[in-house]
């Protein structure tokens, strides 16, 4: 039988060596658009890279499992030759694991740093609470000028839609009364739960006009695939625009 040509595997290192050399311009988003939100923006790279790494070492693991199938069939009927230990091997298939985690370990605390930074009070446009519930979500907003707050309530059958003002930094507060939920906008790659008894605290700026599906990305009980929401980010003066006729509506039902 004959054998593979010896120069297939240079060329399968060669392809793999031109994949990991592509700018940040050239990867795919593999799923994830650049420039939705802040967090995004933070993520994506991570998320791509993160997906050559694994290319490359499963590429290298595939040449290291069919080099023995093609290379070192069996060619008679002799006992082949038995190896106790290679140090070198054992050594390598130690450290290069060790290394990449190490590496992917690094830039994510990197970037997650950066995610979850919570910036002072006056760097902050507007302050929304989150709280979710069995089974839906309720948007309180804080920045409804003498009013205090405004606030809209969600049900399984009429999810609630966010609105988040175009390239201004949202604080957001987290909370929930039951169990624990999940606020998770997939479009934006952010994802932070609500803990009853606890507060957590994300901020972000959505930075693509456009509506995106939220949900909660944790499992709360019996309806929990009804915990939907939208996200609607619209320009400045829409997002005032909006803010004002809550405040509107939630005057006329106080009158």
């Amino acid at each position: 039988m004959r054998r593979p040509h010896l120069k297939s595997i240079p060329s399968v290192l060669a392809a793999t060596f031109l994949l990991t050399s592509c700018s940040k311009g050239e990867i795919s988003g593999l799923g994830f658009e650049e420039g939705v939100s802040s967090v995004n923006d933070q993520s994506l790279s991570l998320w791509q890279w993160s997906w050559i790494a694994a290319g490359v070492v499963g590429v290298f693991t595939l040449i290291l499992i069919l080099w023995p199938v093609f290379f070192h069939r069996k060619k008679d009927e002799s006992f082949p030759k038995q190896t106790q230990y290679n140090i070198p091997v054992e050594v390598a298939y130690t450290i290069i694991p060790f290394i990449i985690v190490a590496v992917l370990f690094y830039f994510t605390v990197q970037k997650e740093s950066k995610i979850v930074k919570i910036t002072p009070d006056a760097q902050v446009s507007h302050f929304i609470d989150v709280v979710g519930f069995q089974w839906s979500w309720q948007f309180n907003y804080k920045d409804a000028g003498e009013y205090k707050s405004a606030t809209v309530t969600g049900t399984p059958a009429q999810p609630p839609t966010l609105y988040l003002p175009l390239g201004e930094n949202v604080r957001f507060t987290l909370n929930a009364n039951d169990v624990v939920h999940g606020f998770w906008i997939p479009a934006f790659m952010i994802q932070m739960q609500n803990l009853p008894g606890v507060t957590n605290q994300l901020e972000f700026s959505a930075n693509k006009l456009g509506t995106f599906p939220g949900r909660c990305n944790i499992l709360c009980g019996r309806n929990h695939s009804q915990m939907l929401f939208n996200v609607k980010v619209v320009t400045p003066t829409e997002y005032q625009t909006y803010i004002e006729g809550l405040v509107a509506e939630e005057k006329a039902a106080i009158a």
